[in-house]
């Protein structure tokens, strides 16, 4: 299991990928048995202390960092992160995960950083989902949610708009989250010879591997759509 998950596996998550095979041991055993194997999960990096911006146009925040939802399709939360390549250029990828399961509901790479680059994974979502009207939109106060034309579409789709202070991680700690595990436990670990094979290989582990095999803490060490399917 290690092995064939590149080294990513901690003893918590070992617990849950060996319960996946009806292997029942206690997190101190496997704690045990991994040092003694020499077996180290990779280590996340800190996030460096914000520092607070500037608000441009401000939607209120709806979630005050309550980020527990009874049911699906509720509650979504989006953000984009960057995904450098050899050569100085920079891919750039927009995704939306449902606070209900932390399962990606969309996911997109582009060249740009744009609001047609949200508007489009929006509509993905919308289209694979079909939340009810009153689903809200949580995210940064960045400029590609702040537009009109965003906030124009998310009108029409009867989306609401919630957004985090300014400069403030800690509002949107579940994207950070998946951003985090995205980068350490696949982006980071590859090499990738053409934008296509990167994109492939993003969309495969986000809507494969993230939502239906890797254990979640939240989910008490159920894959997101395990836990959706158990409620």
């Amino acid at each position: 299991i290690y092995h064939k998950e590149d080294g990513v596996p901690g003893y918590r998550m070992m617990c849950d990928y060996l319960k996946q095979s009806n292997i029942f041991y206690s997190c101190t055993t496997i704690y045990s048995y991994m040092k003694e194997l020499g077996l180290r999960s990779i280590v996340r990096k800190k996030k460096p202390n914000y520092v607070k911006g500037i608000a441009n146009k401000v939607f209120p925040n709806l979630l005050n960092q309550n980020f527990k939802v009874d049911a699906p399709n509720k509650v979504w939360c989006t953000d984009f992160t960057y995904l450098p390549q050899k050569g100085g250029t920079m891919r750039y990828n927009c995704s939306i995960i449902d606070l209900f399961d932390r399962s990606a509901v969309a996911t997109l790479n582009d060249s740009h950083i744009t609001a047609e680059l949200a508007i489009n994974t929006l509509t993905i979502a919308i289209k694979r989902h079909k939340p009810g009207k009153g689903l809200i939109l949580h995210s940064d106060q960045g400029s590609q949610y702040t537009s009109k034309i965003f906030n124009d579409f998310c009108v029409k789709s009867h989306v609401q708009q919630s957004m985090s202070k300014a400069g403030c991680p800690y509002d949107n700690a579940p994207m950070e989250r998946f951003y985090n595990t995205l980068k350490n436990e696949y982006f980071n670990l590859y090499s990738f010879h053409s934008l296509n094979e990167l994109d492939q290989g993003i969309y495969d582990f986000i809507y494969v591997k993230y939502n239906h095999t890797r254990p979640h803490s939240y989910n008490g060490g159920l894959t997101p759509y395990a836990a959706r399917y158990a409620a």
